[in-house]
């Protein structure tokens, strides 16, 4: 008998696949740090953590073209899968892993466009062992999905409305969407101190990201009502230098730099996000970033 994936609401991969799928994340994520080579990241990886992944590769390519065969491999074990049921296509799921980094869980969010394409990561977020969740399941076991899209009754906020909610908040410092934090509150005042100083002003643009695709936010429910969700968000940065001064980026801004840094320098970064969203009913349904990553993906000299 055959089972149509796109029809019927089955678990996205069985555990041996899973476990397939993360250890050629590995192998071909050390690979691609040994050689230095950008191309490799889109064989393993999608979304915002190709671009980050893509762009650092590219970086440090420019600057040592022989690669780096001393790379530290990456090493990631005791993983538990939590793959929820779904019904078409794309399909997630989440490997929590134990790292030869640190004492933090790694967790990587692999997902598939269609039966005939292979599994790639798209999210990566560090959490500290008391941070990783409680994952709901049913019946049989298997972790519960939240709809990427459109309303979800039993969550404070939806998955599709963190980008630009976050973003938004940003550029505006407006919103009761998110808990104050480094990524929140922490950040525009970070933020600023830089506005405005004797040698540069600094100008800020945040965007949601597309929506779909490999930037769709992906989530799981956890066993307290809520869920945990990932999420993808766009920032440009322009730093325009006061006269008599001219910007001085490092090595690896300037290995992605197109034009020439006379007077001002734009950075486009990428971020990848785990956030806490509550349930609906919860006493304080404020949105908790539990992880942000970032990378400079892009920069302009003018």
């Amino acid at each position: 008998m055959t089972v149509h994936g796109e029809r019927e609401n089955i678990p996205s991969v069985d555990k041996a696949e899973a476990a397939e799928a993360l250890r050629d994340f590995t192998s071909t994520y050390n690979k691609a740090y040994q050689e230095l080579d950008p191309s490799m990241a889109s064989q393993v990886e999608t979304g915002p953590l190709e671009a980050i992944t893509t762009a650092d590769l590219k970086a440090q390519h420019a600057n040592s073209p022989q690669g780096n065969p001393n790379y530290p491999a990456l090493k990631l074990s005791d993983a538990n899968f939590h793959i929820p049921r779904q019904i078409g296509w794309p399909k997630f799921f989440v490997a929590d892993t134990d790292s030869n980094r640190d004492a933090n869980r790694w967790l990587v969010v692999f997902t598939r466009e269609g039966a005939d394409q292979p599994w790639k990561a798209a999210y990566l977020s560090i959490l500290s062992q008391d941070e990783v969740p409680a994952f709901a399941t049913d019946k049989d076991g298997w972790a519960k999905p939240v709809k990427a899209a459109g309303p979800s009754p039993r969550l404070a906020v939806r998955p599709d409305k963190l980008s630009g909610d976050y973003t938004d908040y940003l550029m505006t410092g407006k919103g009761e969407t998110f808990a104050d934090g480094s990524a929140t509150s922490g950040m525009r005042d970070s933020r600023s101190k830089f506005n405005k100083t004797p040698k540069f002003w600094t100008q800020y643009i945040d965007s949601p990201a597309s929506g779909g695709g490999s930037e769709a936010p992906v989530g799981l429910r956890t066993k307290d009502g809520g869920a945990m969700v990932f999420f993808t968000s766009h920032h440009r940065q322009k730093q325009t230098m006061a006269k008599g001064f001219r910007p001085n980026p490092d090595a690896q801004v300037k290995a992605l730099m197109t034009g020439e840094a006379k007077r001002a320098v734009t950075l486009t970064r990428v971020a990848e996000s785990a956030v806490r969203v509550p349930a609906k009913d919860a006493a304080d349904p404020k949105v908790v970033f539990l992880n942000r990553l970032e990378g400079v993906t892009g920069a302009k000299g003018e």
